[in-house]
């Protein structure tokens, strides 16, 4: 059987959805699968980017970094999107993205491959269940299966999110990510893999 193909498309503003991005990456690799590591473009006004130290600088390292597109998506068996909570919703940069994959839909190109996602927020009840449930009322209408963790694993009950892994970042935006959020997004990572191996099988 071929390697399964997992796309990972994110957003990060300051730089926590990225950390947890190339976790994934690397725990995909691991796991067996041909990673693509994706970043949508930023959308936001220069002025809003330059009036926080920590997007300012996370913008312009991260700027030369290959950008998602459609062919990523319809590319891949096994997607994992990522976005930090934006008032309980998806950050808009990433539905932008997501919003530019009509053709794709309307072709079938979205359907019957893998889904889940990954979030953070400032604070341990700021929206990133309902951010998860949001982003995954996309994945219905492009017929895509929902591979959430649910708790397949005990290491679940330490991270607490079983609709994909969140991460708390905290009043300064900057709390790093610890061993429950890191051992949470191995697991997504080998679980989609395996599910999208099994599903292409």
């Amino acid at each position: 059987m071929a390697d399964v193909k997992l796309a990972i498309v994110y957003y990060s503003s300051t730089g926590t959805i990225h950390g947890m991005a190339e976790r994934i990456a690397r725990a995909g690799e691991k796991a067996g699968a041909e990673v693509r590591l994706r970043q949508v473009a930023e959308l936001a006004p220069e002025e809003a980017i330059a009036s926080n130290a920590a997007w300012s600088q996370h913008f312009d390292s991260t700027k030369n970094e290959p950008k998602a597109t459609a062919d990523d998506i319809v590319w891949a068996d096994a997607v994992l999107f990522g976005t930090p909570t934006r008032y309980g919703n998806v950050a808009s940069q990433l539905k932008q993205f997501i919003d530019t994959l009509g053709p794709q839909w309307g072709q079938g190109l979205l359907a019957d491959k893998a889904y889940a996602g990954f979030t953070a927020s400032m604070t341990a009840h700021g929206g990133q269940e309902s951010t998860l449930l949001a982003l995954y009322n996309t994945i219905y209408h492009f017929g895509g299966i929902v591979v959430a963790p649910g708790y397949t694993d005990p290491l679940k009950y330490a991270d607490g999110n079983p609709y994909g892994v969140s991460h708390v970042t905290g009043g300064g935006n900057d709390a790093p990510l610890g061993d429950a959020e890191n051992n949470a997004l191995d697991h997504l990572a080998q679980r989609i893999v395996k599910i999208a191996g099994k599903l292409s099988a």
